[in-house]
């Protein structure tokens, strides 16, 4: 059985996501703001949920319309495939949200989104009621501007919850986020990679996840796995495939932090996440990064500073560390900030920078790029 299916992510890594999704194999039919869409089977399902790192969740599109009133929200779910998708005793759990829609209560759309799915299934199954007593499949739907959009979870808990990172510093960076930053660096494993605010590890953990292959989802669960229509096996034999594809690469990623608690979580989350032996955590000011080394990459999400004080503290550690960074030999550095003011506080201009969210906080990679010569 073939799907459309869709993946939500953070407004600016849309282009990240389809080249993911093209590397495994998949078929992208679109790429919008804040989703990527394709068509696949049971095995795209669970390679998208297994591989994907820029990704939010993947989901099952099952209606997509416009509805300005609540009978044609009604009709417009209710003519959906739901007999296909789902068995007659499914748990059907509905959440969503209606923004800037003429139906704005989020509660009654719920309620005539699930009684349009039981009336559909009750169709197909020759049923009056749906007694809910077996595998759940979590409904989301959202209302934006009349558009209506519902579909299936096959994710469970966010795909950017790996997994590795049981514990986290105060103001984390999500790892959806973090893959993001290291496929824009275009890092090469051979080069050392420096985060010098490294919180918890998130982006040194995925940076390293990246270059030697490991799947991000290797270590986690999925909603489908429930799902009775779910071939048995199916998952046990892609990830065989995934630890099979694995790479041995050496890597070099140290990561430091002022703060000697986070370099700790930084070295226990490094090593849940299998890549322990290849980050050098260390305790360390950002204001005095210094390497003798020539040619590297700093990825890296200083604080931000949202009260005045604190902004100003933060524009006096952006200058302190530009002026450790301008004492380096030919190294790059992709540094994520939400101040407009970042490149003068520096000290630098960046040679490119690129919008992307945190949240829902816009920020820039700031990115200083070294001009190396290559062989």
């Amino acid at each position: 059985m073939q799907f459309e299916m869709m993946i939500p992510c953070l407004f600016g890594v849309e282009s990240f996501l389809s080249r993911e999704l093209k590397s495994i194999g998949i078929n992208v039919t679109s790429v919008e703001d804040g989703r990527v869409c394709f068509l696949g089977g049971y095995e795209e399902m669970a390679r998208a949920n297994l591989w994907v790192r820029t990704g939010e969740r993947v989901l099952i599109k099952v209606a997509e319309f416009h509805a300005s009133d609540f009978d044609t929200l009604y009709n417009g779910v209710r003519n959906a495939p739901w007999g296909e998708l789902l068995p007659k005793n499914a748990k059907i759990p509905i959440s969503g949200h209606c923004l800037k829609s003429k139906l704005s209560s989020s509660p009654r759309c719920r309620a005539i989104i699930k009684k349009a799915i039981a009336d559909a299934v009750g169709e197909k199954y020759g049923i009056t009621h749906m007694p809910e007593d077996g595998s759940e499949y979590q409904i989301r739907f959202s209302l934006l501007k009349d558009r209506v959009t519902v579909s299936i979870d096959t994710s469970g808990e966010s795909l950017h919850k790996r997994g590795y990172r049981q514990l986290s510093n105060a103001a984390p960076l999500r790892e959806t986020l973090a893959a993001a930053m290291v496929y824009l660096s275009r890092w090469r494993y051979e080069d050392v990679l420096a985060d010098p605010f490294c919180g918890s590890g998130t982006i040194p953990i995925e940076a390293a996840m990246i270059k030697r292959n490991i799947a991000p989802g290797l270590k986690r669960s999925f909603a489908f796995e429930q799902f009775d229509q779910f071939p048995k096996g199916l998952l046990e034999t892609l990830r065989e495939e995934a630890v099979s594809l694995e790479k041995d690469v050496p890597l070099n990623i140290i990561a430091s932090d002022i703060n000697p608690e986070y370099v700790t979580l930084t070295a226990e989350n490094a090593k849940k996440a299998g890549v322990g032996d290849f980050i050098h955590p260390i305790t360390a000011d950002a204001r005095e990064f210094a390497s003798t080394i020539s040619g590297g990459t700093i990825i890296c999400n200083p604080p931000y500073g949202e009260r005045l004080s604190d902004k100003e503290e933060c524009a006096a550690l952006y200058a302190d560390f530009g002026k450790a960074f301008a004492r380096l030999d030919n190294w790059s550095a992709y540094i994520l900030a939400s101040s407009d003011e970042f490149q003068k506080d520096f000290g630098k201009t960046a040679d490119k920078t690129r919008k992307l969210y945190n949240g829902m906080l816009q920020c820039r990679v700031y990115q200083y790029i070294a001009k190396r010569t290559r062989g």
